[in-house]
């Protein structure tokens, strides 16, 4: 026999996987109000800088909720559900929304407090009940967003306080998750300035056995450079799906960026690519991109041999370099706009100050990396408009 607890998450996934893309949040509203008596549901999505959190649906002009100092950013930067009283005899739990390491944002729910409690305690004396339903509800929303966002702008919309420059709307359509997780290893990245992106960018990739990555940065400036980011980053992907190890992969988007630019535009690019079982990787360092790697609490450059970007000289010739990852090592990407960023008296930011940076961020988990050493880079910039794309790329090897 079906419990009732069982029938009514039963409901509540059905509900999800039936609704029209745009009424996710009207679905999920309503199977949380008829089925767990709550009295209010809020799905609210990070925003591209990564900053606040912006409801879906509401009323117009609504302040968001900061990611750094509100109930709900606790919940997202935890990725833990975080319940908080809400007055009159109720509680309020936000959940992250979150698709396989993939942060989306927090399913927030206003509920009578007796029926946060709903439930048993398990060996610890924890609730458990409803809030592990409702956390899970959270995940299946998650999915149905991703999936949505291929129907619908309105997920992408609630993702934007600000209007995106057409350069930077074509640059994160380019981009994959911007943080994930998988057997052995956990990943995070962040591009700045958010809303103004050039040409800066990362992309990977994982199968049962590899996992590649690719952190670029093209020359140029506005739609010219997200043009030329995005013809190298689909050559590259269409050459890395036909099955060719990574130094074709980049031999082949070299071709393809001269034979359209003739070698007045290129792009540099920093290629790995790990095998899972073991951490044996190989290397395609063609350009500015650096690796810095956090092992046993030091911060060391990790040099490459250099070779050229692709689509300076015709049919370059790529050879990829062996590179071995231990687990518990920390490798953090990084492009130019961070380590040549000058400070107002004209100080470059530097290894050093990179190290210091990534060595203050050790404890946070990878997908929170990348935007403290940005925010340590605004410091060091003293608050100016960047004048180039900062991107880092964080990447925590476990092992399996």
């Amino acid at each position: 026999m079906v419990s009732p607890v069982t029938n009514r998450f039963a409901a509540a996934e059905r509900a999800l996987r039936t609704a029209a893309p745009h009424e996710l949040v009207d679905a999920v509203r309503r199977i949380l109000v008829e089925r767990y008596a709550a009295v209010g549901v809020e799905l609210l999505m990070a925003d591209y800088g990564l900053t606040v959190l912006q409801p879906v649906s509401g009323p117009r002009g609504r302040e968001p909720l900061s990611v750094y100092d509100s109930a709900a950013g606790r919940a997202f930067g935890a990725q833990e559900p975080y319940v908080e009283p809400a007055g009159g005899g109720r509680v309020r739990a936000h959940l992250p929304v979150t698709v396989r390491g993939d942060r989306l944002g927090v399913l927030s729910v206003t509920l009578p407090e007796d029926g946060e409690r709903d439930g048993d305690t398990d060996a610890d004396g924890e609730v458990s009940g409803v809030l592990g339903e409702l956390s899970e509800i959270a995940q299946v929303l998650g999915h149905e967003v991703v999936v949505a966002e291929r129907a619908t702008d309105l997920y992408l919309r609630a993702r934007r306080r600000d209007r995106l420059t057409l350069a930077a709307e074509m640059q994160w359509q380019l981009l994959p998750a911007r943080s994930g997780t998988g057997p052995g290893y956990a990943l995070g990245a962040q591009l700045e300035p958010a809303y103004a992106v050039h040409g800066d960018n990362f992309d990977w990739s994982a199968t049962a056995d590899h996992l590649t990555l690719y952190v670029s940065n093209g020359m140029g400036e506005g739609t010219e450079a997200a043009l030329l980011t995005n013809l190298a980053v689909n050559a590259l992907r269409n050459a890395r799906r036909a099955g060719l190890p990574i130094a074709d992969q980049a031999a082949l988007a070299d071709q393809a960026v001269h034979a359209h630019y003739g070698g007045r535009s290129y792009l540099s690019v920093l290629m790995l690519d790990v095998e899972l079982a073991t951490g044996r990787a190989l290397v395609v360092d063609a350009g500015s991109p650096r690796l810095l790697r956090l092992r046993a609490g030091t911060v060391e450059r990790i040099d490459f041999e250099a070779q050229l970007p692709l689509g300076m000289f015709e049919e370059t010739d790529y050879a990829a370099q062996p590179f071995r990852v231990e687990p518990g090592d920390r490798l953090v990407f990084v492009s130019d706009g961070v380590h040549a960023v000058a400070s107002p008296a004209g100080e470059a930011y530097g290894d050093a100050a990179l190290a210091r940076a990534i060595s203050s961020t050790r404890l946070l988990p990878a997908a929170e990396v990348p935007r403290a050493v940005l925010r340590e880079l605004t410091g060091h910039r003293g608050g100016a408009v960047p004048q180039d794309d900062a991107l880092v790329v964080c990447l925590d090897w476990h092992g399996r």
